[in-house]
Protein backbone atom coordinates (compact mmCIF):
# COMPACT_ATOMS: atom_id res chain seq x y z
CA UNK A 1 0.00 0.00 0.00
CA UNK A 2 2.96 2.31 0.92
CA UNK A 3 4.79 1.84 -2.67
CA UNK A 4 1.00 2.29 -4.69
CA UNK A 5 0.69 5.80 -3.09
CA UNK A 6 4.71 6.92 -3.29
CA UNK A 7 3.80 5.91 -7.00
CA UNK A 8 0.78 8.71 -6.74
CA UNK A 9 3.20 11.03 -6.21
CA UNK A 10 6.08 10.23 -7.77
CA UNK A 11 5.64 10.04 -11.67
CA UNK A 12 8.96 9.29 -12.98
CA UNK A 13 9.03 5.85 -10.71
CA UNK A 14 7.92 2.34 -11.51
CA UNK A 15 7.18 -0.84 -9.52
CA UNK A 16 6.44 -4.09 -11.02
CA UNK A 17 7.18 -7.92 -11.35
CA UNK A 18 9.66 -9.29 -13.59
CA UNK A 19 7.70 -12.66 -14.95
CA UNK A 20 10.69 -14.54 -15.71
CA UNK A 21 12.92 -13.61 -11.82
CA UNK A 22 10.12 -13.14 -10.18
CA UNK A 23 11.89 -10.42 -8.61
CA UNK A 24 9.75 -7.04 -7.86
CA UNK A 25 11.51 -4.04 -9.67
CA UNK A 26 11.32 -0.55 -8.50
CA UNK A 27 12.65 1.36 -11.34
CA UNK A 28 13.53 5.31 -11.02
CA UNK A 29 15.94 8.04 -12.48
CA UNK A 30 18.76 6.67 -11.39
CA UNK A 31 19.99 5.29 -7.68
CA UNK A 32 20.16 8.08 -5.36
CA UNK A 33 16.12 8.38 -6.61
CA UNK A 34 15.76 5.12 -5.69
CA UNK A 35 17.27 5.47 -2.47
CA UNK A 36 15.50 8.75 -1.83
CA UNK A 37 12.34 6.71 -1.99
CA UNK A 38 13.15 4.03 0.11
CA UNK A 39 14.34 6.78 2.71
CA UNK A 40 10.91 8.26 2.34
CA UNK A 41 9.05 4.29 2.99
CA UNK A 42 11.20 4.07 5.92
CA UNK A 43 10.16 7.38 7.66
CA UNK A 44 6.62 8.23 6.70
CA UNK A 45 4.96 4.58 6.26
CA UNK A 46 7.05 2.24 8.53
CA UNK A 47 7.84 0.21 5.41
CA UNK A 48 11.18 -1.39 5.54
CA UNK A 49 12.90 -2.57 2.26
CA UNK A 50 16.20 -4.43 1.16
CA UNK A 51 17.99 -3.59 -1.78
CA UNK A 52 19.64 -5.46 -4.22
CA UNK A 53 20.68 -5.44 -8.33
CA UNK A 54 17.79 -6.82 -10.26
CA UNK A 55 18.83 -10.95 -11.80
CA UNK A 56 19.59 -10.67 -15.03
CA UNK A 57 16.92 -12.41 -17.39
CA UNK A 58 19.15 -14.51 -19.39
CA UNK A 59 17.77 -17.11 -21.65
CA UNK A 60 19.12 -20.17 -23.43
CA UNK A 61 19.05 -21.64 -27.59
CA UNK A 62 19.98 -24.48 -29.24
CA UNK A 63 22.78 -24.08 -31.86
CA UNK A 64 22.89 -27.19 -33.71
CA UNK A 65 20.04 -29.72 -34.71
CA UNK A 66 18.99 -33.04 -32.96
CA UNK A 67 16.52 -36.14 -32.94
CA UNK A 68 16.13 -37.37 -30.07
CA UNK A 69 13.52 -40.23 -28.74
CA UNK A 70 11.44 -39.94 -25.33
CA UNK A 71 10.26 -43.21 -23.50
CA UNK A 72 7.76 -42.84 -20.73
CA UNK A 73 7.02 -46.82 -19.52
CA UNK A 74 5.51 -47.70 -16.01
CA UNK A 75 4.22 -50.83 -14.66
CA UNK A 76 2.41 -50.96 -11.66
CA UNK A 77 -0.83 -53.02 -10.46
CA UNK A 78 -3.08 -52.52 -13.05
CA UNK A 79 -2.90 -50.38 -15.74
CA UNK A 80 0.87 -49.10 -16.13
CA UNK A 81 1.74 -45.82 -18.08
CA UNK A 82 3.18 -45.81 -21.50
CA UNK A 83 4.18 -43.36 -24.41
CA UNK A 84 7.50 -43.09 -27.01
CA UNK A 85 7.70 -39.61 -29.11
CA UNK A 86 10.65 -38.98 -32.03
CA UNK A 87 11.21 -35.35 -31.73
CA UNK A 88 14.04 -33.24 -33.75
CA UNK A 89 14.84 -30.14 -32.81
CA UNK A 90 16.53 -26.80 -34.92
CA UNK A 91 17.30 -23.36 -34.12
CA UNK A 92 15.67 -20.42 -35.44
CA UNK A 93 16.30 -16.75 -35.85
CA UNK A 94 16.53 -14.65 -32.55
CA UNK A 95 13.11 -13.85 -31.38
CA UNK A 96 11.11 -16.13 -32.85
CA UNK A 97 10.18 -18.01 -29.36
CA UNK A 98 9.02 -21.80 -29.40
CA UNK A 99 7.79 -23.50 -32.11
CA UNK A 100 6.12 -26.61 -32.66
CA UNK A 101 5.26 -28.81 -35.49
CA UNK A 102 2.92 -32.10 -35.90
CA UNK A 103 4.73 -34.71 -38.82
CA UNK A 104 3.43 -37.54 -37.15
CA UNK A 105 1.80 -39.61 -40.25
CA UNK A 106 -0.23 -43.19 -39.96
CA UNK A 107 -1.56 -42.61 -36.63
CA UNK A 108 1.92 -43.88 -34.67
CA UNK A 109 0.43 -41.16 -32.14
CA UNK A 110 -3.15 -40.39 -32.07
CA UNK A 111 -4.25 -37.30 -33.21
CA UNK A 112 -5.39 -36.48 -28.98
CA UNK A 113 -2.16 -37.45 -27.65
CA UNK A 114 0.09 -34.70 -29.83
CA UNK A 115 -0.92 -31.65 -27.37
CA UNK A 116 -0.20 -33.63 -24.72
CA UNK A 117 3.27 -34.32 -26.04
CA UNK A 118 3.54 -30.62 -26.83
CA UNK A 119 2.46 -29.06 -23.50
CA UNK A 120 5.86 -31.72 -21.91
CA UNK A 121 8.12 -30.04 -24.10
CA UNK A 122 6.97 -26.76 -23.45
CA UNK A 123 7.37 -27.10 -20.02
CA UNK A 124 10.26 -28.64 -20.10
CA UNK A 125 11.77 -25.37 -22.21
CA UNK A 126 10.57 -23.20 -19.54
CA UNK A 127 12.63 -24.71 -16.75
CA UNK A 128 15.78 -24.36 -18.67
CA UNK A 129 18.38 -26.84 -19.53
CA UNK A 130 21.72 -25.56 -18.80
CA UNK A 131 20.73 -23.08 -15.44
CA UNK A 132 17.44 -22.90 -15.52
CA UNK A 133 16.33 -19.93 -18.14
CA UNK A 134 13.79 -20.13 -20.22
CA UNK A 135 14.93 -22.21 -23.47
CA UNK A 136 13.74 -19.75 -26.75
CA UNK A 137 13.98 -19.70 -30.50
CA UNK A 138 13.84 -23.58 -31.57
CA UNK A 139 11.80 -25.31 -33.64
CA UNK A 140 10.47 -29.03 -32.45
CA UNK A 141 8.85 -31.65 -35.41
CA UNK A 142 7.48 -34.62 -33.67
CA UNK A 143 7.72 -37.18 -35.96
CA UNK A 144 7.32 -39.99 -34.71
CA UNK A 145 6.31 -42.56 -31.45
CA UNK A 146 4.32 -45.54 -30.47
CA UNK A 147 1.10 -45.73 -27.97
CA UNK A 148 -0.43 -48.93 -26.19
CA UNK A 149 -4.55 -49.08 -26.50
CA UNK A 150 -4.62 -49.51 -22.57
CA UNK A 151 -1.74 -47.86 -21.02
CA UNK A 152 -1.29 -45.01 -22.68
CA UNK A 153 -2.57 -41.48 -21.80
CA UNK A 154 -2.02 -37.41 -21.42
CA UNK A 155 0.00 -37.99 -18.33
CA UNK A 156 2.45 -40.60 -20.57
CA UNK A 157 2.68 -38.49 -23.46
CA UNK A 158 3.50 -35.41 -21.50
CA UNK A 159 6.48 -36.95 -19.37
CA UNK A 160 8.08 -38.53 -22.93
CA UNK A 161 7.46 -35.15 -24.56
CA UNK A 162 9.55 -33.73 -21.99
CA UNK A 163 12.34 -36.83 -21.72
CA UNK A 164 13.01 -36.43 -25.44
CA UNK A 165 13.26 -32.63 -25.14
CA UNK A 166 15.87 -33.26 -22.76
CA UNK A 167 17.19 -36.20 -24.97
CA UNK A 168 17.68 -33.55 -27.48
CA UNK A 169 19.20 -30.94 -25.76
CA UNK A 170 22.25 -32.97 -24.83
CA UNK A 171 23.05 -32.96 -29.44
CA UNK A 172 21.92 -29.84 -29.87
CA UNK A 173 25.29 -27.25 -28.89
CA UNK A 174 22.97 -25.41 -26.10
CA UNK A 175 23.89 -22.17 -25.31
CA UNK A 176 23.47 -18.99 -22.61
CA UNK A 177 21.44 -15.65 -24.14
CA UNK A 178 21.54 -12.66 -22.49
CA UNK A 179 19.87 -9.20 -23.06
CA UNK A 180 21.73 -5.98 -25.05
CA UNK A 181 20.86 -2.74 -24.09
CA UNK A 182 20.87 0.34 -26.00
CA UNK A 183 22.51 2.93 -23.97
CA UNK A 184 22.98 6.86 -24.93
CA UNK A 185 25.59 8.46 -21.83
CA UNK A 186 25.61 12.10 -21.74
CA UNK A 187 28.54 14.65 -20.29
CA UNK A 188 30.51 17.14 -21.15
CA UNK A 189 32.68 17.05 -24.02
CA UNK A 190 36.13 16.49 -22.23
CA UNK A 191 34.90 13.20 -21.12
CA UNK A 192 34.32 11.77 -24.53
CA UNK A 193 37.48 9.25 -24.68
CA UNK A 194 37.04 8.18 -21.24
CA UNK A 195 33.28 7.21 -21.82
CA UNK A 196 34.24 5.07 -25.18
CA UNK A 197 36.73 3.40 -23.28
CA UNK A 198 34.74 2.83 -20.08
CA UNK A 199 32.11 1.18 -21.61
CA UNK A 200 34.10 -0.49 -24.22
CA UNK A 201 35.81 -2.57 -20.84
CA UNK A 202 32.09 -3.53 -20.25
CA UNK A 203 31.82 -5.63 -23.19
CA UNK A 204 29.82 -2.71 -25.36
CA UNK A 205 30.23 -1.94 -28.97
CA UNK A 206 30.34 1.75 -29.67
CA UNK A 207 27.68 2.91 -32.21
CA UNK A 208 28.52 6.56 -32.54
CA UNK A 209 28.70 9.69 -30.53
CA UNK A 210 27.51 13.50 -31.04
CA UNK A 211 28.34 16.70 -30.03
CA UNK A 212 25.64 19.27 -28.73
CA UNK A 213 26.73 22.52 -28.21
CA UNK A 214 30.23 21.45 -25.49
CA UNK A 215 28.05 18.31 -24.62
CA UNK A 216 28.80 14.56 -26.30
CA UNK A 217 25.93 11.82 -26.39
CA UNK A 218 27.87 8.39 -26.82
CA UNK A 219 25.82 5.44 -28.07
CA UNK A 220 26.85 1.80 -27.38
CA UNK A 221 25.41 -1.97 -27.37
CA UNK A 222 26.21 -3.16 -24.28
CA UNK A 223 25.03 -6.32 -22.50
CA UNK A 224 23.04 -5.72 -19.04
CA UNK A 225 24.66 -7.64 -16.53
CA UNK A 226 27.56 -5.13 -17.29
CA UNK A 227 25.45 -2.19 -16.63
CA UNK A 228 23.93 -2.68 -12.93
CA UNK A 229 26.32 -0.66 -11.74
CA UNK A 230 27.29 1.86 -14.28
CA UNK A 231 25.15 4.55 -12.34
CA UNK A 232 27.55 4.75 -9.58
CA UNK A 233 30.53 4.85 -11.50
CA UNK A 234 29.07 7.51 -14.45
CA UNK A 235 28.69 10.17 -11.48
CA UNK A 236 32.33 9.43 -10.60
CA UNK A 237 34.01 9.21 -13.52
CA UNK A 238 32.17 12.43 -14.48
CA UNK A 239 32.00 14.28 -11.10
CA UNK A 240 28.13 14.25 -10.99
CA UNK A 241 28.06 15.64 -14.30
CA UNK A 242 27.02 12.44 -16.87
CA UNK A 243 23.88 10.96 -17.00
CA UNK A 244 22.31 8.35 -19.18
CA UNK A 245 19.53 6.72 -20.56
CA UNK A 246 18.91 2.67 -21.28
CA UNK A 247 16.45 0.34 -23.23
CA UNK A 248 16.59 -3.32 -24.56
CA UNK A 249 17.62 -3.97 -27.71
CA UNK A 250 17.95 -8.04 -28.42
CA UNK A 251 19.32 -11.10 -26.77
CA UNK A 252 22.86 -12.41 -28.11
CA UNK A 253 25.10 -14.95 -27.04
CA UNK A 254 26.92 -14.93 -23.86
CA UNK A 255 31.06 -15.23 -24.56
CA UNK A 256 32.02 -18.98 -23.49
CA UNK A 257 34.17 -18.13 -20.19
CA UNK A 258 31.28 -15.88 -18.69
CA UNK A 259 28.39 -18.21 -19.68
CA UNK A 260 30.61 -20.74 -17.50
CA UNK A 261 30.35 -18.73 -14.45
CA UNK A 262 26.40 -17.34 -14.71
CA UNK A 263 26.03 -21.43 -15.23
CA UNK A 264 28.03 -22.57 -12.16
CA UNK A 265 26.05 -19.86 -10.28
CA UNK A 266 22.84 -21.06 -11.22
CA UNK A 267 23.33 -24.79 -11.43
CA UNK A 268 22.55 -25.77 -7.77
CA UNK A 269 18.59 -23.97 -7.43
CA UNK A 270 18.02 -25.45 -10.76
CA UNK A 271 18.79 -28.81 -9.66
CA UNK A 272 16.50 -28.12 -6.88
CA UNK A 273 13.85 -26.97 -9.06
CA UNK A 274 14.16 -29.75 -11.53
CA UNK A 275 13.89 -32.19 -8.80
CA UNK A 276 10.52 -30.50 -7.45
CA UNK A 277 9.55 -30.93 -10.57
CA UNK A 278 10.15 -34.18 -11.10
CA UNK A 279 8.50 -35.22 -7.77
CA UNK A 280 5.13 -33.19 -8.70
CA UNK A 281 4.76 -35.08 -12.31
CA UNK A 282 5.62 -38.47 -10.57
Amino acid sequence: MAIHRILEEDLALRFGRDPQTKEFLLSGAGQQHIEVVVAKLRKRYHVEMTLKPPKVPYRETIRGKADAEGKHKKQTGGHGQFGLCRIKLEPLARGKGVEFVDDVFGGAIPKNWIPSVEKGIRDCAERGYLAGFPVVDFRASLYDGKYHDVDSSDMAFKIAGSLAFKEAMKQAKPALLEPIMHVEVYAPDQYSGDLMGHLSGRRGKISGSESRAGSVVVKALVPLSEMLSYANELISMTQGRGSYSMEFSHYDFVPAEIAEKVIAAHKPHHAGEEEAAAAASA
